[in-house]
């Protein structure tokens, strides 16, 4: 192997088409949130999960203002830990309080 093999290349992150596809990748995560300004989002993941189901109790799944904070928590959010909090609403024994 030679030296050229072993030196790790930059990495290049390309959005557009799709090759062979014809579609159109558009990569997007959650926005900037002042509330958590620290590189550490788990609070901001844990806080949108919460918002997003009171938003949905409050208003119904068809009301769009939810879709931000859905959007938010499954770009933040490990998917191990929503489907246990998922879980854990549907047991009733989620630790916080969506009324």
């Amino acid at each position: 192997m030679s030296d050229d093999e072993r030196v790790t290349k930059p990495f290049k992150f390309v959005t557009g088409k799709i090759p062979g596809s014809g579609r159109l990748l558009t990569v997007s995560t959650a926005g900037v949130d002042a509330r958590f300004p620290n590189t550490n989002q788990t609070k901001h993941c844990w806080q949108n999960y919460v918002d997003y189901h009171k938003c949905v109790l409050a208003k119904g799944e068809d009301f769009a203002p939810c879709r931000q904070f859905w959007l938010a928590y499954r770009s933040l959010c490990p998917s191990g830990w929503y489907t246990r909090w998922d879980e854990q609403r549907e047991a009733g024994s989620f630790p916080a309080r969506l009324e």
